[in-house]
């Protein structure tokens, strides 16, 4: 049992398709179907269903590639720790992020980190807050960053920040004009906004609420990326993320209005699994995001909530998705 063919079926299996991880690897889409046999008749139980499209894992499949991550995991780290016993890093490090936040803070945190380690391979999977929290917890990634991070039984999280919320609008809006609004001024107001399953609308809702003010939102998004574009073409205003917003602003494109009774924030942190170990790799990265040393030392569920989190959505029974 070759241990290429074991990351080849990780691959398989995340892809679910021997195709894009033919293409992942540098091989024949046929030298991969023949690797996944050989696999299988290493271990005389099938694990990959070919009749269907995408492909799907077979229950055995399902539970080898969850353990089989483990390993690979674990391989992958003892082989990093061995390497920086010589003062370098080296290998994959794979960070899963929600769209904003990989889209917001990523590019230079990475830019940074290649700086000083150059050997070290960083691949980012972008998803939604529930994918995030799948990927994290079976081990596809070496860690995650979500919006309202919360700890569980099988993932631990670490407060990064609170987020500031923004009010932007167009330039043509009536609100660009303005220096100094106020939160009554946004009552009845027409606004382009998250969708209403999200957790980050659902407590702007609730912050204008309690503030007494009822807005219409016209218009509804499930990430913050199309949200902003919204606006651009609407001619229209939004609250956002001040992060994902801040190269329209800087240039001009949209324009942030000040808007004194607007204190909300967003709180974004790290989440890993409690079971096995951080690579030094991702301990470095996850250090330089948080502008201090990652500590990830065992503790007990629950035990450092984050301040203001809400629960990370139920991944069977919620909708919402991540921004």
């Amino acid at each position: 049992m070759h241990l290429r063919n074991l990351e080849l079926f990780c691959s398989v299996a995340e892809e679910r398709s021997f195709s894009k991880a033919a293409a992942e690897y540098d091989l024949t889409q046929s030298a991969v179907s023949q690797a996944m046999q050989q696999l299988e008749d290493s271990l005389r139980v099938q694990l990959i269903d070919r009749s269907k499209r995408p492909l799907v894992l077979t229950a055995a499949g399902q539970t080898y590639v969850r353990g089989l991550r483990d390993v690979l995991r674990q391989l992958q780290r003892l082989e990093s720790e061995v390497v920086s016993i010589g003062g370098m890093l080296s290998g994959q490090l794979k960070i899963g992020t929600i769209y904003s936040v990989g889209l917001s803070y990523l590019p230079q945190a990475s830019e940074q980190f290649a700086a000083m380690h150059c050997d070290v391979d960083v691949k980012l999977e972008f998803g939604s807050v529930e994918r995030v929290v799948e990927m994290t917890a079976d081990g596809e990634v070496d860690f995650g960053l979500v919006s309202f991070p919360r700890n569980t039984k099988t993932l631990q999280s670490v407060m990064w920040q609170q987020e500031p919320m923004r009010l932007v609008c167009a330039l043509e809006h009536p609100f660009a004009s303005c220096t100094n609004l106020s939160l009554d001024a946004l009552q009845g107001i027409a606004m382009v906004g998250f969708d209403r399953t999200l957790t980050l609308r659902k407590e702007i809702d609730q912050y204008l609420l309690k503030a007494g003010v009822t807005v219409d939102t016209r218009m509804e998004f499930d990430n913050a990326d199309s949200l902003i574009r919204a606006i651009q073409a609407s001619r229209g205003v939004g609250i956002v993320p001040e992060a994902a917003v801040r190269r329209e602003t800087a240039s001009g494109s949209l324009k942030e209005v000040a808007c004194h009774g607007l204190r909300m924030t967003r709180p974004l942190g790290v989440i890993y699994r409690r079971r096995g170990q951080l690579s030094q790799a991702a301990i470095e990265y996850s250090s330089l995001l948080l502008g201090r040393k990652m500590e990830t030392g065992k503790r007990k569920p629950g035990s450092e909530k984050p301040a203001e989190e809400d629960p990370i959505p139920d991944l069977k029974n919620n909708s919402s998705i991540g921004v």
